[in-house]
């Protein structure tokens, strides 16, 4: 029987992919409802990835990503097709006032001790560098000099997709519509996953990479996933000022900035209180005028400048509880295992996830990076996986 996976998406691709890859001719069957993959989170995102994290497991997926999407060329050309998904390694740059300092430092030391190649910047260091920032307010900044910048999230999903394709893996342009289960001594089994179209597919195990609708998907399993779509917008922008070696900017306000072509891209977290659950893929136009240019005029004066030259918002499949992802096989179901909640990071994290689930799913363990601090077990423990590099 076969390994379903639900979602189509870069997680999905990315463990397709590498279930195939690992042990060729594996039996890999993908769900994806909407192959246009226009509301999905991998073709919306502002496609990232940094090194930059404050918890080992998340430093540690991103030094793996950074390898992979270095060597995407060779790794997925596929019938003479070498994709170039523009990786750009331009860096972060988190700015710190007083209040944050500390912090900065603290996870600049777990960053290093896991080999990250980032620097601390005083003020002086950083107007020497930057000299187009205001740094009225800030102490320190904490710069990615390798391993960190920006890429073409859309082609590393497409790369990886027709690579999974060639491998023998099939993708079904259905919607999974729920599980038909059985029970042994009190644990579920997933024994096959019914679709729209009538039809059923017989499983030996089945992966949650269900994006923003991951949660509904567990709950045909009666588990509890804490994971929803927020909607993030991000706004295309043009601006006479020149900002030399310009990285992806983390201001103190929350607001990020990278270079995007000719001009640049932004976006912001809304308040707690106004981040609603699947809120319509509107734009938030009015946070442009209202929040967004404000903040980055005063930290950039040559942005007073700025114009907005169009927008777009996609989800966050944000795992509510910790921000983190979910990932590993279920306690309650025997054969459903879980790639959910990366809150914002999954096209970064997808090479090692898809390595570390395929692993999980052909030998029953990890073989490579330990993934087990991101199971689903911590959530009944209540102890939250504190990630506090959070964007």
């Amino acid at each position: 029987m076969s390994i379903v996976i639900i979602g189509g998406g870069v997680i999905g691709s990315a463990i397709a992919y590498e279930l195939t890859r690992q042990r060729p001719g594996c039996e890999v069957v993908v769900v994806e409802r909407d192959p246009s993959y226009a509301q999905a989170s991998s073709a919306l995102s502002a496609s990232s990835i940094r090194q930059q994290f404050s918890t080992d497991i998340n430093v540690q997926i991103s030094a793996y990503g950074i390898g992979f999407l270095r060597n995407v060329g060779s790794l997925l050309a596929c019938n003479g097709d070498v994709p170039d998904i523009g990786l750009h390694e331009g860096g972060y740059l988190y700015l710190a006032t007083a209040a944050g300092e500390a912090t900065l430092r603290d996870n600049h030391g777990l960053q290093k001790r896991h080999g990250a190649d980032v620097a601390l910047l005083t003020p002086a260091e950083l107007a020497a560098r930057f000299p187009w920032l205001a740094l009225q307010d800030v102490t320190l900044g904490s710069l990615g000099l390798s391993g960190e910048g920006w890429f073409d999230g859309y082609l590393l999903l497409t790369a990886l997709r027709k690579k999974a394709q060639s491998q023998g893996v099939c993708y079904v342009a259905d919607e999974a519509m729920g599980f038909d289960l059985a029970a042994s001594d009190g644990v579920q089994h997933v024994a096959a996953v019914r679709l729209k179209s009538g039809a059923t597919l017989p499983c030996s195990q089945v992966v949650n990479a269900g994006g923003p609708w991951a949660g509904a998907i567990a709950a045909w399993a009666g588990i509890a996933l804490p994971v929803v779509g927020r909607r993030r917008t991000v706004f295309h922008l043009a601006s006479p000022a020149q900002l030399p070696r310009c990285p992806l900017l983390i201001d103190t306000s929350g607001i990020w900035l990278r270079p995007e072509g000719s001009g640049f891209i932004a976006g912001f977290a809304p308040p707690a209180d106004q981040d609603a659950d699947f809120a319509p893929l509107d734009p938030e136009y009015h946070a442009f005028e209202e929040h967004v240019w404000p903040l980055l005029a005063e930290r950039i004066p040559g942005f007073e400048a700025l114009r907005m030259q169009g927008a777009w918002a996609g989800y966050y499949e944000m795992n509510t509880f910790d921000h983190n992802a979910i990932v590993g096989l279920s306690p309650d179901c025997d054969n459903l295992v879980f790639a959910n909640g990366f809150s914002g990071h999954g096209l970064q994290q997808c090479p090692a996830v898809g390595r570390g689930v395929a692993e999980l799913l052909l030998t029953g363990g990890y073989q490579s990076l330990d993934l087990s601090p991101l199971s689903i077990t911590r959530i009944a423990r209540n102890a939250p996986l504190l990630e506090k590099n959070v964007i």
